[in-house]
């Protein structure tokens, strides 16, 4: 399996990077990034590029890939519903229209967050267009298409987040991860990195899926 992962930068890109170089199953794994990561590995490639609103200069470099993980993705706080909506809606609508033409057997696997709305009519501004996004991608076409939407996601492996409350939050509740580990809701950065390659060889009815899910096809092998 060939892989492309956006967002490598961040906490689940980081961990979906990781998974991807441990797992025998995938063959190549392509980081689209605004700056190098400087990866070592033979199997890792990176293409830098600062536009994502537009792949077409990069588009050579997108076809014969399998799976989309697409980690990429930013905070609504601060942000109106017209930056948000750019940053989650466009920029994802293009990257899913360039990889669907080049590949529609691909599947594409989509980071977005628990309470998003589907009905596109919450009050809240984020989980309308969190729920906007999802459904371009889920009738875009693909082969098929996962939303995961985690609630707590706890650190492994060294990785960290790029938010610094979230780092604050980490530290301050890491003793009492052996507990938190045990709710459904939460899971950890393993399972989502896992549990995003393994939708690809593994076809889930539910399209949606949140922490007990993610951890549930996590454990696939």
């Amino acid at each position: 399996m060939k892989v492309i992962i956006t967002g490598a930068t961040g906490m689940v890109g980081k961990s979906v990077l990781l998974e991807s170089i441990e797992d025998p199953r995938v063959s190549e794994i392509l980081l689209i990034s605004r700056n190098s990561l400087g990866t070592p590995y033979r199997k890792v490639k990176e293409v830098l590029h600062t536009d994502f609103t537009d792949f077409s200069l990069i588009e050579d470099q997108l076809n014969g890939y399998d799976l989309c993980c697409h980690c990429m993705g930013v905070s609504s706080a601060g942000l109106n519903e017209e930056k948000f909506n750019h940053y989650t809606f466009i920029m994802t609508k293009a990257l899913a229209d360039i990889l669907y033409n080049l590949n529609p057997n691909m599947v594409f696997a989509y980071v977005s967050g628990q309470g998003t709305d589907s009905s596109e009519k919450s009050k809240t501004m984020w989980k309308r267009i969190k729920g906007k996004t999802e459904n371009y991608l889920l009738a875009k076409g693909f082969k098929d298409a996962y939303m995961f939407r985690p609630g707590i996601i706890l650190p492994e492996k060294g990785i960290t987040s790029n938010t610094k409350w979230y780092n604050l939050f980490y530290r301050i509740s890491k003793p009492l991860f052996p507990l938190l580990i045990k709710l459904k809701t939460v899971t950890t950065t393993t399972k989502m990195g896992r549990a995003m390659l393994n939708c690809y060889f593994f076809s889930q009815k539910t399209k949606h899926l949140e922490g007990s899910a993610i951890n549930a096809l996590a454990e696939y092998n």
